[in-house]
């Protein structure tokens, strides 16, 4: 089995992965575990690409056997993370894939020739975590114990193709819309409620990016599989 950290922002990141994403990807074959940006004890905080930057070059550095992703929010990213300013000039479907490519390439260039590029692969949320939970509009009414409000949550899902697309805002990200609809939503409680009930597939078909991520990562558990087969292959022969 193949091993992948992912670097993330916050606790309701790293309780997502740990609670929800981590045992259905065990089912594929990888191990994922998640490790909050910054310092033991850290909350979290997408504040500084130094943080999460240093934190990717000590496990790329230190375990050596896994690969490395992240999970940060695009809502409410510093401008001073690579790629972040030019993203916000470019189309919805492109702004995810340049920052992540700019830091990529940004971690690359400080660690040297001497590592298998394919253990770094940045994965940036657009535009942040509650866009998930519209994937299924009345699971989360039904987390709040207000199912009449489902209809609502629905009509702001109806408004954009894709649960991603929902604006990068003060006053309109996925996050900004929940609250005002439920003034007693708590992120670390509710949204992981509610992503338990939505399931990982649901948010696959409903959220094309996040999609993509969870297919690298279920690719890299065939890898493992296909080289342990060849492995019995070889002893076999021999």
């Amino acid at each position: 089995m193949n091993r992948v950290i992912a670097v993330v922002e916050g606790q309701t990141e790293r309780t997502f992965i740990r609670d929800v994403l981590a045992p259905w990807l065990g089912w594929k074959g990888v191990i994922l575990s998640a490790r909050l940006v910054g310092k033991p004890g850290s909350k979290g905080g997408a504040t500084s690409f130094r943080r999460a930057q240093n934190d990717m070059l000590s496990l790329l550095k230190q375990e050596s056997d896994t690969y490395v992703t992240t999970m940060f929010d695009f809502y409410g990213m510093p401008d001073e993370w690579p790629g972040r300013i030019r993203a916000k000039r470019l189309t919805h479907h492109n702004k995810a894939p340049h920052v992540e490519r700019a830091i990529r390439e940004k971690v690359l260039a400080e660690l040297g020739a001497d590592i298998d590029e394919r253990r770094l692969f940045p994965y940036i949320q657009m535009h942040e975590f509650e866009a998930l939970l519209f994937s299924e509009p009345a699971a989360l009414s039904h987390v709040m114990r207000e199912p009449d409000m489902a209809e609502d949550l629905q009509s702001i899902r109806d408004e954009f193709d894709t649960p991603e697309e929902i604006n990068d805002n003060p006053t309109t990200a996925p996050s900004k819309r929940i609250g005002r609809l439920f003034h007693n939503y708590r992120k670390p409680f509710h949204g992981l409620l509610a992503s338990r009930r939505i399931t990982i597939e649901l948010m696959r078909k409903e959220c094309p990016h996040f999609d993509e991520w969870v297919a690298a990562m279920e690719e890299l558990g065939t890898e493992a599989e296909d080289g342990e087969e060849a492995s019995h292959e070889e002893d076999a022969a021999e």
